[in-house]
Protein backbone atom coordinates (compact mmCIF):
# COMPACT_ATOMS: atom_id res chain seq x y z
CA UNK A 1 0.00 0.00 0.00
CA UNK A 2 0.96 3.47 -1.09
CA UNK A 3 1.95 5.93 1.44
CA UNK A 4 -1.06 8.91 2.65
CA UNK A 5 -0.81 11.27 -0.26
CA UNK A 6 0.00 14.31 0.19
CA UNK A 7 -3.46 15.93 -0.95
CA UNK A 8 -4.72 13.52 2.06
CA UNK A 9 -2.80 15.42 4.41
CA UNK A 10 -3.53 18.94 3.83
CA UNK A 11 -7.44 17.66 3.92
CA UNK A 12 -7.31 16.46 7.17
CA UNK A 13 -5.07 18.99 8.41
CA UNK A 14 -8.20 21.42 6.85
CA UNK A 15 -10.53 18.98 8.47
CA UNK A 16 -9.23 18.95 11.69
CA UNK A 17 -9.23 23.00 11.79
CA UNK A 18 -12.98 23.18 10.53
CA UNK A 19 -13.15 20.31 13.49
CA UNK A 20 -11.45 22.65 15.83
CA UNK A 21 -13.25 25.77 14.57
CA UNK A 22 -9.92 27.24 14.07
CA UNK A 23 -9.56 29.99 11.48
CA UNK A 24 -8.67 28.88 7.88
CA UNK A 25 -6.43 30.89 5.95
CA UNK A 26 -7.11 32.71 1.88
CA UNK A 27 -5.43 29.51 0.50
CA UNK A 28 -8.14 27.27 2.23
CA UNK A 29 -11.13 29.23 0.39
CA UNK A 30 -11.37 26.74 -2.58
CA UNK A 31 -10.77 23.65 -0.35
CA UNK A 32 -13.46 25.01 1.85
CA UNK A 33 -15.66 25.60 -0.86
CA UNK A 34 -15.34 21.60 -2.41
CA UNK A 35 -15.64 20.45 1.16
CA UNK A 36 -19.03 22.68 1.28
CA UNK A 37 -20.16 21.03 -2.32
CA UNK A 38 -19.39 17.68 -1.63
CA UNK A 39 -21.85 17.25 1.68
CA UNK A 40 -18.57 17.26 4.17
CA UNK A 41 -19.15 20.71 5.70
CA UNK A 42 -21.79 22.60 6.35
CA UNK A 43 -21.49 26.90 6.66
CA UNK A 44 -24.05 27.82 8.77
CA UNK A 45 -24.07 31.59 8.43
CA UNK A 46 -19.98 32.23 8.44
CA UNK A 47 -20.32 28.97 11.26
CA UNK A 48 -18.69 26.01 9.49
CA UNK A 49 -19.05 22.55 10.96
CA UNK A 50 -18.36 18.94 9.90
CA UNK A 51 -21.31 16.69 8.79
CA UNK A 52 -21.37 12.94 9.76
CA UNK A 53 -19.45 12.49 6.52
CA UNK A 54 -16.59 14.86 7.30
CA UNK A 55 -16.17 13.85 10.56
CA UNK A 56 -15.95 9.82 9.11
CA UNK A 57 -13.70 11.33 6.58
CA UNK A 58 -11.26 12.96 9.25
CA UNK A 59 -11.36 9.61 11.29
CA UNK A 60 -10.27 7.46 8.01
CA UNK A 61 -7.59 9.91 7.13
CA UNK A 62 -6.35 9.80 10.88
CA UNK A 63 -6.24 5.97 11.06
CA UNK A 64 -4.75 6.22 7.56
CA UNK A 65 -2.01 8.29 8.94
CA UNK A 66 -1.78 6.29 11.87
CA UNK A 67 -1.21 2.79 9.90
CA UNK A 68 1.68 4.50 7.89
CA UNK A 69 3.40 5.46 10.54
CA UNK A 70 2.95 2.04 12.62
CA UNK A 71 4.06 0.12 8.80
CA UNK A 72 7.14 2.83 8.58
CA UNK A 73 8.13 1.64 12.62
CA UNK A 74 7.94 -2.03 11.95
CA UNK A 75 10.17 -1.19 8.55
CA UNK A 76 12.51 0.31 10.22
CA UNK A 77 12.51 -3.08 12.99
CA UNK A 78 12.99 -5.44 10.65
CA UNK A 79 15.95 -2.94 8.91
CA UNK A 80 17.84 -2.87 12.09
CA UNK A 81 17.42 -6.45 13.05
CA UNK A 82 18.83 -7.39 9.01
CA UNK A 83 21.92 -5.21 10.15
CA UNK A 84 22.31 -7.04 13.17
CA UNK A 85 22.48 -10.44 11.67
CA UNK A 86 25.18 -9.51 9.13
Amino acid sequence: MDPISLEDLALLEVLQRLDQRAPLSAADAEMHKRLVESGLVEDDDGDPHLTAAGVELCKSLQHRVAADAEAAKIREQRGTEDAQEN
